[in-house]
């Protein structure tokens, strides 16, 4: 089984040349894909000057899930991964993909061991249940494909600028596709970059993805009010040791609230706009015009 690996980069040019170079040393059968953009810390030379690199993909826009699908769309290979720019594969991991998918499964995902100053932690499944089904969280950062599965679900959901392995996650478990987490399937990574979190956009995309994959039942409105009871009960914490202001959880708040509904609102409009079991109306198949450039090696 051919192996593609597509890695999506924005602005890290240092830690993707550390990525390239172990996908070389420990991947060199892989064809490799890099999608790169809006940049402008010089990547693009970096990349033109390596020999390991077969498909550069220039992309205007900064959303992720538009570089994956972007990535997607030229990838020959009968499995697809997707790793991060900050991401170095562990010696196990090719192996660990190619026997999880000859075994049958449709998506293989597994753990990113980070750096910290106190020690190192390791993320670890998540299998969530609703509306009587389990999901099986992704990390895109660290995820392959069978390549049938991918295609079947028409990539990634481009109305989403976070989120979109959650989206993934559901609508592999809605069509009864096997998604397995396998330890062998490591990579490492440094510390996460800090980003203060955008609540608004973060619940405009829960919302949109539960909605979108489930309808608006009591069970998706039982997830998304949860997280939000549990969000904002550890932003009162921030605020009891002086971390936060109470103006500030109020303005969260009415932005968790207003994005929630809109999420659902947008939810409700894609579940009619694609009722296959595919559900992304934005999906590959909606455009053909991520590509700015391409370079094309192979």
């Amino acid at each position: 089984m051919t192996l593609s690996v597509v890695v999506p980069t924005l602005n890290d040019r240092k830690r993707l040349t550390r990525c390239l170079d172990t996908l070389t040393e420990r991947a060199s059968d892989a064809e490799v894909i890099v999608v790169n953009g809006p940049s402008a810390d010089g990547t693009t030379g970096m990349v033109h000057d390596r020999d390991d690199v077969d498909v550069l993909v220039q992309v205007a826009d900064r959303n992720v899930n538009v570089a994956r699908n972007a990535g997607l769309e030229v990838a020959n290979g009968d499995i697809v991964a997707l790793v991060g720019s900050n991401v170095r594969i562990d010696d196990s991991w090719v192996g660990a993909i190619r026997t999880a998918i000859a075994d049958g499964a449709d998506a293989v995902t597994g753990p990113i061991h980070r750096t910290l100053r106190g020690g190192v932690t390791v993320d670890r499944p998540t299998v969530i249940s609703i509306a009587g089904q389990e999901v099986i969280d992704l990390n895109c950062r660290n995820v392959a494909f069978d390549r049938g599965s991918i295609d079947a679900l028409d990539g990634f959901d481009e109305y989403l600028t976070r989120g979109g392995a959650r989206d993934v996650a559901h609508r592999l478990a809605r069509q009864d596709r096997t998604v397995r987490w396998d330890p062998d399937v490591s990579a490492q990574a440094g510390p996460e970059d800090d980003r203060e979190e955008n609540w608004g956009e973060t619940y405009r995309s829960f919302a949109y993805c539960l909605v979108k994959n489930y309808g608006p039942r009591p069970s998706v409105l039982r997830q998304t009010g949860g997280r939000a009871l549990a969000d904002g009960g550890a932003t009162a914490s921030g605020i009891a040791r002086g971390e936060r202001t109470p103006t500030r959880w109020l303005s969260e708040g009415r932005a968790v609230l207003a994005n929630a509904v809109l999420g659902s609102k947008d939810g409700i409009v894609a579940r009619v706009r694609d009722r296959s079991e595919r559900r992304n109306p934005t999906g590959i198949s909606a455009r053909d015009d991520r590509a700015v450039e391409r370079y094309d090696w192979r």
